[in-house]
């Protein structure tokens, strides 16, 4: 038997938060013995959640008519309940004769019984899913601590403008299904961008409207990788796209990076040796190098591509915030032989938590991406995508566009001049031409050891090896600057000056150098 009533409240919360108001039922389980009275069944059912934490001090329990009603049971049976429980100080009943958990039992620690145990770290099953990629320093939400946006500069305002106004329309279709592909507003507006500020030919049939990039590189990896598969990465990179691509079973192989991107001729002579299935680069600020990716080196990399018959996803995650001179166009825009794959985001300038990826591609793949998002999302959430693509089409976005290069250029420079305050000849590092983090080069510390000491003081700091897909030791960090201000970020490099060890460098490399590079190029 059940009984349900008014919302449980938070496990934790007292009376002021309990009664009311969020409109949810409690649904209690009632059902013991069938050798037990039906009020002692009652009974040990409210005890039991009391005891598992669903029932709070304060909380509201349903009045004994409406309880009997639901039970199907006598009116008396659930009075003889309650005046059991009340005896025993499990309930109380205030003076508009409401019937209540009592609000001075104390907090109980929860111990679920198992038939309402929380999921558990070991499944009752084997797991057989499994990634080439060492997961051990690959926290998600670690690799996005650098580079990432100021959340209290996002339009917030004109945000919850666009969404008061999309909900006010008529189109009240943005709260139901929809195309997979995303919303057409969206799509149409990305794509007027893209074509204005990126060189691509492209309409709103050539767009798909993904949660994140990282969607966006998952998508892209089940349709291109499979097991065995070939697929180079920069020997420098972004792990989670490693993890996407590995997922599938394709075998990981580093490229070299060095000042002007990468390697395009390494990538030439491991084509020679091994079909390759596709190459993972970051062109426009090489992540985490942040090199820019040389003319010559496009051009050539196009030509291997299109020779050896592999594509080249490229991942252009922060394209808007270049400070010096023209940004160089996608690797997609010079693109005749159809071979580029192009994913772009615009968390770096809304936020991480509006979950808006795309990815443009030749049709016969974009058709795949999505026929594969179909099976594990549907959709994405159509009333964000609307009001983006208001803001898209009225001005904001560019407007915001302008304003936070503007303040990240600012900001860039105050980090390049607090190392050369704070940490002189220490870290050095040249402002880069764009994007949101510096790399910077150590000069006689071991740099890792660095990070651990900083760790303890509650700092972090990404060294060469957290980016390394084989554990290559360099003496270098990246640092982020756009989430901070220029006092903030000048407070932060103080406090990691003082955390400098005494240790000297450590001479050489960890096991698993990648081959032909050197010191100066791969960082």
């Amino acid at each position: 038997m059940n009984i349900s009533d008014r919302p449980v409240a938070p496990r934790g919360a007292r009376a002021a938060a309990a009664p009311g108001a969020r409109g949810w039922e409690v649904t209690l389980s009632a059902a013991g013995s069938t050798s037990e009275l039906l009020y002692v069944q009652i009974v040990q059912a409210v005890v039991t959640d009391i005891r598992r934490g669903r029932l709070v001090p304060g909380q509201r329990l349903p009045g004994s008519r409406t309880l009997a009603a639901r039970l199907g049971v006598h009116r008396n049976t659930v009075l003889t309940a309650y005046a059991e429980l009340q005896a025993e100080g499990w309930i109380q009943a205030d003076r508009a004769r409401q019937t209540r958990v009592c609000e001075t039992l104390p907090e109980i620690p929860v111990n679920p019984a198992p038939r309402a145990r929380r999921a558990g770290s070991v499944p009752g099953f084997p797991l057989t899913l499994r990634t080439s990629v060492d997961d051990r320093q690959a926290a998600f939400g670690e690799l996005l601590s650098d580079g990432t946006p100021d959340l209290r500069l996002a339009p917030r305002v004109a945000l919850a403008r666009a969404y008061r106004h999309v909900l006010r329309g008529r189109d009240v279709a943005v709260l139901g299904y929809g195309d997979t592909r995303g919303h057409v507003r969206l799509r149409r507006a990305l794509g007027e961008m893209l074509s204005a500020t990126r060189g691509l030919r492209v309409s709103e049939d050539d767009v798909l409207i993904t949660r994140g990039s990282q969607m966006a590189l998952e998508l892209v990896s089940r349709v291109l990788c499979g097991p065995r598969d070939v697929v180079a990465v920069e020997a420098l990179g972004y792990r989670p796209a490693w993890h996407a691509l590995a997922a599938g079973g394709a075998e990981l192989s580093p490229v070299p990076v060095d000042a002007e991107g990468l390697r395009v001729d390494a990538l030439a002579e491991l084509a020679a040796r091994r079909p390759l299935r596709a190459v993972y680069v970051t062109p426009q600020h090489q992540y985490p190098t942040t090199a820019t990716l040389s003319a010559g080196r496009r051009l050539a990399l196009l030509e291997l591509a299109r020779r050896r018959r592999f594509a080249i996803i490229e991942d252009d995650y922060d394209h808007e915030f270049h400070y010096q001179g023209r940004p160089v166009l996608p690797l997609a825009s010079a693109d005749e032989a159809g071979v580029v794959v192009y994913i772009g985001t615009l968390s770096k300038i809304f936020a991480p938590g509006l979950r808006l990826g795309y990815v443009v591609a030749p049709a016969a793949l974009l058709e795949r991406c999505v026929e594969q998002r179909l099976r594990i999302d549907r959709q994405g959430d159509l009333l964000t995508e609307c009001a983006v693509a208001e803001l898209m089409e009225d001005g904001e976005l560019q407007r915001h566009v302008r304003r936070m290069r503007r303040i990240y250029q600012v900001r860039r420079d105050a980090l390049v001049a607090a190392l050369e305050r704070y940490l002189p000849g220490v870290l050095v590092a040249a402002p880069p031409p764009g994007g949101m983090a510096v790399w910077a080069r150590a000069h006689g510390v071991d740099v890792d050891g660095w990070a651990v000491r900083a760790a303890e003081q509650g700092q972090v700091i990404w060294t060469a090896r957290h980016f390394s897909l084989e554990a290559c030791s360099e003496p270098c960090v990246r640092l982020g600057f756009a989430a901070r201000t220029p006092d903030e970020t000048a407070r932060e490099i103080e406090r990691l000056a003082r955390c400098l060890p005494r240790a000297r460098q450590r001479s050489g490399r960890a096991r698993g150098t990648v081959p032909g590079d050197s010191a100066r190029g791969q960082c």
